[in-house]
This record gives structure tokens, C-alpha cells and sequence, in this order.
């Protein structure tokens, strides 16, 4: 029986770090993803799967796709495609980067790590801003709805599908708004989290409501901060049964349909975005078949 990778559904760890490998030429992946496999519990590491690397296995996933090439009023957002995703959970800065290490060998030769980013809780779940982050996030069964495929779906049962973004934050330009103009730019106060009834449309808070789409544009965030020397932001992950979620609430943000754009982008802009399908796991082993590779590897 598929069950899900369970660090999907578990609480943030204290620190984390986000693996992307691109594939190599007319690389066969075939083993180097059997020896990933191999190293992955699901729990302390998730991994995900780009459209490409399907592809390239001449598989089908339902519902995999690429990165949109959206754009707004004064917008563009970047798409940076990978062929795998890890996402290392742990509490020991040290242990995380061994595991790295490992990982990064056993994708040798046919994939090469393109980008490490390291990632840690702040302020007991806030993002560098100050605002608490993900307050609307499904819980329990609702969660479990949300972010894991059902049986209905049996060639895709116990998966999920995922979206990452890189959202680097223009602190200077942020500190430099009064306080009051913050919080109406989110949408809540940073004092207390409450949600301000009479910010204006471009809130971001507003134009993300999950319930205020149809349908219900419902996602499981997971995301957590980074800092790079002087820079930071938000790794913005977001697990689903479908990306239709996550685009619903990208499209509003740009203001696609009605010209008001979301004030996150006075301040925070994407660096990258990307889809993979997460693969569920079967007898504690990340489950591959349906990308035609046995379970075990031969």
C-alpha cells in the first residue's frame, strides 16, 4: 500500500536545506534514482520530480506540468525548471549537510546539484518580515485532503505535487514603509496576527484568501525562511493534489484578471519557481514505479 513521504504532512523542522539537480545530457537516471531511493524515508527527506526528468524516462504523471510563464502589471515571474527537488528536514546543521553530501554523490553521474539553500525557522513560524506565516494553513484531515492524493486517483495514490519559489526580500525598502503601511501590505497586524477587515484589495492576505476562489483554491504551505550573507527571504513550498491551487492564487496576486496587483511585490520578488511531483512511498522506500523503475532496485 502507497502511503505518503510523512515530512509533507509533519511540523516545520528547526532547519532545513533545499537540494535542485538538473539532469545531464543524455544521462540514463535510471540508477542514480535507485540509489536516491534508497536514502530517502520521506520523513527527514522529501524529494520531488520534475516534468523534465518524467519525460525523460518516457513516463506520464497526470497532472505534472511545467512552470507557468505568468505576468502581471509590471511583473514577470521567473520559471527555473529542475529535473529533482529534495527538501533535508532535520535539527543539526552538520548532520543536514552530511546527508547532503550523501545525496549529492549518489546522483552522480547523471545528475548535477545546481542550487543549496539552507533554511531555518524564525521567530517561532514568522517569515523574515515579522509576519507569522502560513495562519490560514489547513490542518489534521484537512490537510492530509489537501496536500496527499487519494484513491481515487489509484496511478497517482499517496502523492502530491509541489510548488517552490525563491522569494528574496528588499529589507531596506520594507523598513523604510511606517508600520501601519506594513500591515495593511499583508493584510493583518504584526502585533497580534489579526486580520485587518478594512485593508485594501492589494492586501496580501486578500488576494490569497483560499476560500474566496471558485473552487477553493486550498494549499499546504510548508515554507521557511533563508539568509545568504545580508540577503533573505521565504522558500516558498506549497503541496497540493494539483498546482491548479497555487496558480489560482498566483494569477490573483499579479492581478491577471483585475489589475490590482498584490503589495508583497512592494517589497518581496521571486528568484525562481518550479513543479515536481512528489512520489509516495511503499514498504519505506520511495515508490517508482510509475516511472516504469522497479521498486527495488535490480
Amino acid at each position: 500500500m502507497n502511503t505518503p513521504q510523512a515530512g509533507i504532512l509533519l511540523p516545520l523542522p528547526a532547519l532545513a536545506r533545499y537540494l535542485s539537480f538538473s539532469l545531464e545530457p543524455a544521462a540514463l537516471p535510471g540508477e542514480c534514482l535507485h540509489r536516491l531511493a534508497d536514502l530517502v524515508d520521506g520523513q527527514q527527506t522529501v524529494v520531488g520530480l520534475g516534468r523534465a526528468l518524467v519525460s525523460a524516462l518516457a513516463a506520464e504523471v497526470p497532472g505534472l506540468r511545467s512552470f507557468p510563464a505568468l505576468a502581471g502589471p509590471g511583473l514577470e515571474l521567473p520559471a527555473t525548471p529542475a529535473a529533482v527537488w529534495v527538501w533535508l528536514r532535520g535539527d543539526d546543521r552538520g548532520e543536514i549537510l552530511h546527508r547532503a553530501r550523501r545525496i549529492a554523490q549518489a546522483m552522480m553521474p547523471a545528475f548535477r546539484l545546481e542550487d543549496s539553500l539552507d533554511a531555518f525557522q524564525y521567530a517561532g513560524g514568522r517569515d523574515l518580515s515579522g509576519y507569522e506565516d502560513g495562519t490560514e494553513n489547513p490542518t489534521g484531515d484537512a490537510a492530509a485532503s489537501t496536500a496527499i492524493i487519494g484513491p481515487e486517483r489509484p496511478g497517482v495514490t499517496g502523492s502530491s505535487f509541489v510548488a517552490v519559489q525563491r522569494w528574496t526580500h528588499d529589507f531596506a525598502r520594507f523598513e523604510a514603509m511606517p508600520g501601519a503601511q506594513q500591515d495593511l501590505s499583508i493584510g493583518r497586524r504584526r502585533a497580534d496576527n489579526q486580520e485587518i477587515d478594512d485593508a485594501p484589495a492589494s492586501a496580501h492576505v486578500k488576494r490569497t484568501a483560499q476560500e474566496s476562489f471558485a473552487p477553493a483554491a486550498f494549499v499546504l504551505r510548508r515554507s521557511m525562511p533563508w539568509a545568504e550573507g545580508n540577503r533573505g527571504g521565504l522558500l516558498f513550498v506549497a503541496f497540493a493534489t494539483s498546482f491548479d491551487p497555487f496558480e489560482a492564487q498566483l494569477r490573483r496576486m499579479l492581478g491577471i484578471e483585475d489589475g490590482i496587483v498584490d503589495a508583497l511585490f512592494k517589497f518581496s520578488r521571486p528568484q525562481s519557481g518550479a513543479y515536481f511531483w512528489c512520489p509516495p512511498m511503499r514498504k519505506g522506500r520511495l515508490d517508482l514505479s510509475a516511472l516504469g523503475l522497479a521498486t527495488t532496485a535490480q
